[in-house]
């Protein structure tokens, strides 16, 4: 592996796992489950482990599919720029990425 790569997925895993160092999107799917089930779903998706190459052929941990409370769930981390306005020149610096993870039901994909 790469150092870049290795830096994006460190940063990706940073986000995923504390919710620090990029901005945090739920759809309006998992916002109508609920706060109990809103607070489980971040919890199953901080302690997330199961990329392989199926679902994370890049080795970035950009995206995950899991099952909570018989729910299909999907996280995806994209890059922007810093004004937002487009993708990032360089997803592995942060002083010129912002990054952004989704936590969406399956049928909203």
């Amino acid at each position: 592996m790469n150092a870049q790569v290795d830096r994006i997925r460190e940063l990706n895993d940073q986000l995923r796992k504390s919710l620090t160092g990029g901005r945090v999107l739920m759809t309006p799917g998992i916002v109508a489950l609920g706060p109990e089930s809103v607070e489980r779903i971040v919890k199953a998706i901080t302690v997330f482990d199961d990329f392989c190459t199926e679902n994370d052929p890049y080795t970035e941990h950009d995206f995950g599919a899991l099952d909570v409370e018989e729910k299909k769930v999907f996280f995806k981390i994209d890059y922007y720029d810093k004004a937002f306005r487009n993708h990032s020149p360089d997803p592995s610096d942060p002083a010129v990425t912002e990054r952004v993870i989704t936590l969406m039901l399956a049928e909203e994909y």
